[in-house]
């Protein structure tokens, strides 16, 4: 491997990693602040792909307030979901919340079906994001993988800020330590957790918006990027975002180079990977936190 592929190969995994985390980001604050085992969250990262798909034709080159009009739209919907599903689950088993999350994939797929048909479309790429620049003598690099790792660097930042330096970051903490001395000090808890599920689902809505020009959008989009990036969380540890952000990169290299180098097992890499960090570190890279 020569030194240009080997750095577009970096390029692809760090640019991977990155959209992974977004999704996984998301998960862990569900998972680690509310206690509810999301199985339809990969359905939000599909949500995103399709609403790119549904909103390129009306903002033609304005991709950026494409994608934000995409965030605000799945934010407010992940908000009343909260409200009418998932606020009813809080004090249910975990069976009982994978069997209703299960299903409620079942009920997302059937009304994508309805709504854009079972065909695999694609989301074109704006004019200022089409092309590449050189990479040794051969080989280029696309724009706008560069640009969606930018995007999420960014959107990593911000999250970090929010969660670490804002008054709300303050309350997700100590929502997430103890909700009952939390609603004691007078958090409205169940507006705070309506808040982290919208976001969760912002973030996992914006990660499928960037990848559909990447790849494309097709139904059960969201079954495969689940089951990565519940991985990605157990490696990170519950609860952790940095550990999320960490894992995420870890899966993005072993995953990427494991296709190169060893196509044929490539789909072991991430498991063994996970299998190794568990018995290094049962409670997963780090602790929970933020």
């Amino acid at each position: 491997m020569d030194l240009a592929t080997f750095l577009v190969q970096c390029l692809n995994a760090v640019q991977y990693g990155l959209l992974l985390f977004l999704v996984a980001s998301g998960l862990t604050l569900i998972f680690g602040i509310m206690g509810v085992i999301n199985l339809a969250h990969g359905s939000f990262y599909m949500l995103g792909a399709y609403l790119a798909f549904s909103l390129a034709p009306y903002f033609g080159q304005q991709f950026l307030l494409m994608l934000a009009t995409g965030v605000l739209l799945s934010a407010l919907f992940g908000f009343l979901l909260e409200w009418v599903f998932f606020s009813y689950l809080y004090q249910r088993e975990h069976l009982q919340q994978v069997l209703m999350t299960y299903a409620l994939i079942l009920v997302f797929e059937e009304v994508r079906s309805l709504l854009v048909d079972n065909d695999v479309h694609g989301v074109a790429l704006p004019d200022w994001l089409k092309g590449g620049f050189a990479l040794g003598e051969l080989m280029t690099y696309p724009w706008y993988r560069v640009f969606a790792s930018i995007a999420c660097i960014v959107v990593a930042i911000a999250l970090y800020w929010v969660v670490n330096r804002t008054r709300l970051g303050m309350m997700i903490r100590a929502g997430a330590s103890n909700r009952d001395m939390a609603r004691g000090l007078g958090i409205d808890i169940k507006l705070l957790y309506r808040i982290v599920f919208a976001g969760g689902v912002a973030l996992a809505a914006l990660a499928g918006m960037i990848a559909a020009p990447l790849t494309s959008v097709y139904p059960g989009m969201g079954g495969s990027v689940l089951i990565i990036c519940f991985v990605v969380v157990v490696i990170g540890g519950i609860g952790s975002i940095s550990g999320a952000l960490v894992a995420s990169l870890l899966v993005g290299f072993v995953d990427t180079f494991g296709k190169v180098f060893f196509a044929e097992y490539s789909g072991m890499g991430v498991y063994l990977l996970m299998a190794i960090v568990l018995i290094w570190r049962p409670e997963g890279l780090m602790r929970r936190g933020y």
